[in-house]
């Protein structure tokens, strides 16, 4: 694919306020995957619902600085806000406490949802969003209406008991590209009765899903993209001093999104990708503004 082209990039399912130690900061990771896949040159939407109260708005207001759509996102009278508690380990890691029966918990499926899918060029959704029927049934119907060679990307994103074998397999057939870390990995491979070294179990997944690409993630130890096309492993590159990690892995999935539709080899992808999630670890929350340097994949 042309490197000219402007792809359709969406992030699916929670948006909130992750509430850190320093302040509120806008969350969710589909709205820092949609971010960092605009700012690397895409067009991110984010799809999600907030509540009709000032943190809503607030959420549109920070979204609209951001230059990202909001046209995608409804508002729900019944249900507030989402908003995570974050608090941070000595090392910036992130713990969470996510609310619940808030607004994204009830994403309404609406006829533009789907005009948006059969458009999009790349959805990245994960298992929290799932944990109500209402936005679970969303998500899937977006999914089913994708184009045959839409990235579905599922991102996995376990939070506290928030998943399930069943999300987990059902998203994996409906999926092309699985991204996870080393935790996740073996919470994986033990749902879905997978044993092995890690490369047996990235095999497994890969053939049993008929997926495109598994994109492993191992925090300052690097990453691994393993695929039908190849096998790359990249050395981490930590910054020098480390602010917080949250959003860092929503910024290395926009970059291996943009990448893959933009048709750049694995290695290529790899090291951007972990560029990328380095300096987003730099920086306090989840959606800092991008060097030029980094801006391009």
């Amino acid at each position: 694919m042309s490197s000219e082209q402007t792809f359709t990039i969406v992030g699916l399912g929670e948006i909130l306020w992750d509430m850190l130690p320093a302040g509120k900061r806008l969350g969710g990771a589909p709205a820092n995957f949609a971010y960092h896949a605009q700012a690397l040159g895409a067009k991110g939407v984010v799809v999600s619902c907030i509540g009709d109260d000032d943190l809503g708005k607030e959420i549109l207001s920070q979204l609209g600085s951001l230059g990202l759509d909001c046209e995608y996102i409804a508002v729900n009278k019944a249900h507030r806000t989402g908003a995570v508690t974050v608090k941070l380990d000595e090392k910036g890691v992130p713990d969470f406490t996510i609310h619940e029966n808030v607004a994204w918990d009830f994403i309404p499926l609406e006829s533009r949802l789907l005009e948006l899918a059969t458009r999009a060029d790349a959805v990245c959704f994960g298992s929290l969003c799932q944990r109500r029927d209402v936005s679970r049934d969303t998500v899937r119907r977006f999914l089913k209406e994708t184009k045959p060679d839409c990235l579905r990307i599922f991102d996995i994103n376990i939070r506290q008991s928030y998943y399930s074998k069943d999300i987990v397999n059902t998203m994996l057939k409906t999926s092309n590209v699985l991204k996870l870390n080393e935790d996740e990995l073996s919470l994986v491979a033990e749902l879905l009765d997978i044993e092995g070294t890690e490369t047996e179990i990235l095999a497994e997944l890969l053939a049993r899903y008929e997926l495109r690409l598994v994109v492993l993630t191992k925090g300052a130890e690097g990453s691994r993209l393993y695929g039908k096309g190849g096998d790359s492993v990249c050395e981490g590159i930590p910054p020098e001093k480390i602010a917080d990690t949250v959003g860092a892995g929503d910024a290395f999935t926009a970059a291996v999104s943009v990448g893959l539709l933009r048709g750049k080899s694995l290695d290529e992808i790899n090291a951007h990708a972990n560029r990328l999630a380095g300096f987003v670890c730099s920086q306090v929350g989840a959606t800092p503004k991008l060097p030029d340097e980094l801006a391009v994949s």
